[in-house]
């Protein structure tokens, strides 16, 4: 196999990648094993047909789409390496030349990592953030926790009423058509997540367990579903059963059943240490990110689109690993929500932007600051990974290959950037507001 770089502006780069005569053979070979059984031709059982009749029966091309899916398979992975580029997109893979007894001709288009040229990192200025944790915030996190130690009782004395989950079969009809995806059964709708399109939920409240009800609802201009999109629809829905949350009152019983205390009191000033820590964390993070930000701010670098691209969809990828873990799958969620995929790439984008060049800023500190990372720093973080996951260290080494430990140490290296960066930071206190201006002059007048 051989490598051709031809940078293209923007951060942008083909490779053409030439793989021999022989490995195509091979190619077309095996993707004539994997398609046989599916190809049926008089006088020969099924899987029996020989190559060289289905290729002069269908023409010389027809297992090359498949061989060529398996070469690009077999070598791209080998192909980044050996162009020594550092490549930060998936590729666009365009085929020049696939054909028996000559070599296979592809280019893999991608985005490469923009060079960054840093402004000021040493003594950014931050904003001092308070972290009084107050009565009110204390209060808040016991009734947080008193809706999570809530159970689930079956309401029968009443209809649905905001708040409540209704469990319901549905079935949607566009012009009296039922359409693909509209239909469930035993669902558990949350009234008031406004998880189902338009007024669905609120059509629902008032009526009782047993009733049919028809709701009216129109889908977004802008829906996924193009054949929906803008139009009116019927969902018949059954009421199942009616659940309510019925939460435990707060006493000193309470309070021991929770936690280690015996009393609200103490319980209460357990949750305000717990509060503070919370928002001594939260803080740092706001700093850490407002110092970032500057820098980037004051730094250039020219992301390729493609970059944009990887992120937006590893970004969506995540989302619906996420919603998988409740039950939703992504098909579900898009029809009920009226999201389509454009627009959650529009949604992510900014966010998707922000990561990219947080890591771009981050990684360069750390290269112009010479931050190195130890191979005990290494095996200390691929320690607490096996915890999280209930594996022994030596178990979980065996499967990082060389490119998940350059991910780890990439990582602390740019652990080891925000800890360079917050050690320098000039921390100035927040601006008044007008109002707060007044209301101090407003007491100062009192006095």
């Amino acid at each position: 196999m051989s490598v051709q770089v031809e940078k293209l502006e923007k951060n942008m780069a083909k490779l053409t990648v030439e793989v021999p005569a022989e490995e195509v053979e091979k190619a077309l070979q095996a993707a004539y094993m994997k398609e046989k059984n599916k190809i049926s031709i008089p006088g020969f059982r099924k899987g029996k047909v020989p190559r060289a009749m289905i290729e002069k029966m269908y023409g010389a091309a027809v297992f090359y789409e498949e061989a060529a899916n398996i070469l690009i398979q077999d070598n791209y992975a080998a192909a980044m390496e050996e162009s020594k580029e550092d490549i930060v997109s998936r590729p666009t893979i365009d085929i020049v030349q696939i054909e028996s007894g000559k070599p296979f001709i592809f280019t893999a288009e991608v985005a490469v990592r923009p060079e960054v040229t840093l402004g000021k990192y040493k003594g950014v200025q931050v904003t001092k953030i308070d972290t009084t944790v107050t009565d009110e915030e204390v209060e808040a996190a016991l009734e947080k926790e008193q809706q999570k130690n809530s159970r689930t009782v079956t309401v029968t004395d009443r209809p649905v009423a905001n708040g409540d989950t209704a469990v319901i079969d549905f079935e949607g009809f566009v012009d009296g058509i039922a359409f693909e995806g509209g239909k469930g059964e035993n669902h558990p709708l949350e009234i008031g997540s406004h998880s189902f399109i338009d007024t669905f939920e609120d059509q629902l409240v008032g009526h009782n367990a047993g009733d049919e009800v028809e709701v009216n609802v129109t889908f977004p201009e802008k829906y996924q579903a193009a054949d929906l999109a803008g139009k009116p629809a019927v969902f018949k829905v059954k009421i199942n059963e009616i659940k309510a949350k019925e939460l435990p009152e707060l006493n000193d019983e309470f309070a021991s059943e929770v936690s280690e205390f015996d009393t609200l009191a103490e319980y209460k000033e357990d949750l305000r240490k717990h509060l503070e820590v919370e928002k001594e964390n939260e803080a740092k993070r706001t700093k850490e990110d407002e110092a970032i930000k500057k820098i980037i701010d004051k730094s250039t670098m020219e992301i390729p689109e493609a970059m944009i691209e990887t992120q937006c969809e590893n970004m969506i990828n995540e989302f619906a690993q996420r919603i998988a873990q409740s039950g939703l799958s992504m098909e579900q969620y898009m029809q009920f929500s009226g999201m389509t995929i454009d627009g959650l790439k529009e949604q992510v984008r900014p966010e998707a932007e922000t990561r990219i060049k947080s890591s771009l800023v981050l990684e360069q500190i750390a290269k112009e600051e010479n931050i190195e990372v130890s191979e005990d720093e290494i095996n200390a973080e691929v320690e607490k990974m096996a915890a999280q996951y209930g594996m022994e260290a030596d178990k979980l080494k065996e499967y990082l290959g060389e490119a998940e430990k350059e991910s780890i140490k990439r990582d602390l290296s740019v652990t080891k950037a925000v800890d360079l960066i917050m050690e320098n930071v000039k921390e100035r206190a927040k601006a008044k507001t007008k109002k707060e201006k007044e209301a101090e002059a407003e007491e100062g007048t009192e006095e």
